[in-house]
């Protein structure tokens, strides 16, 4: 990991965190007038997600999307894409474009990312990088040429789309975000020597892009 950023609560992780992620886009947008930004689903990033669409920067040139989904309907409660509507394109975000990947050939089409934020799960996933997962190996692979793969594994529930391992290696920020003590263990297991396949999200802690972790207990 290039920098670990440690909090002393979840509003102040989450407040940094978007204060972050918006100087980047700001940033990307000053250089070459859009950016990217694509998120993580499941409860942890929610207080993110509010943080972030309160921030004023020129959210019309934004494009936001995923860096995983379930392949359900957004009227599932399991659908990122549904999380992500209700919690971050709200506010000043209301104005950017969402791309969503479920049925959606757009998804294929999106530029490189500006940044990228991932969760982790307590098996040791990112993304939809599963243990198990059918496409793992393809997912991870760094001469991969997909960008968007679907993959199904025992605990990942539904079905699932993700953005491949060189997709994510190209965003121009890549940061971790979890919180609690059991994901930091997960965390220390997984910086520690093992197979990707056991613990995917090593592929990532592994990889060519720094990465920047934002934790708190």
């Amino acid at each position: 990991m290039e920098a670990e950023r440690i909090f002393a609560a979840r509003e102040a992780l989450a407040e940094s965190l978007a204060r972050d992620v918006a100087d980047e886009l700001a940033r990307a947008i000053q250089a070459k007038g859009r950016a990217t930004l694509a998120v993580s689903g499941g409860t942890t990033p929610r207080l993110f997600f509010e943080k972030l669409s309160v921030i004023d920067i020129p959210w019309s040139r934004v494009s936001v999307t995923l860096v995983d989904e379930r392949q359900v309907p957004e009227t599932s409660e399991r659908s990122n894409a549904r999380l992500v509507r209700a919690h971050l394109l709200q506010n000043k975000a209301a104005a950017a474009r969402f791309v969503p990947l479920v049925d959606n050939p757009e998804a294929e089409k999106i530029p490189a990312f500006d940044v990228a934020v991932l969760g982790m799960g307590n098996d040791g996933h990112t993304a939809s990088f599963f243990p198990g997962g059918d496409t793992l190996a393809e997912a991870i692979d760094t001469e991969t040429q997909k960008r968007l793969i679907a993959i199904t594994a025992p605990g990942a529930g539904e079905p699932r789309l993700t953005f491949t391992l060189p997709v994510l290696e190209q965003a121009g920020r890549l940061a971790l975000h979890i919180e609690g003590a059991e994901k930091k263990q997960v965390l220390k297991q997984a910086l520690a020597e093992g197979p990707q396949e056991d613990m995917p999200v090593r592929a990532v802690l592994r990889g060519a892009a720094p990465v920047t972790l934002y934790w708190c207990p």
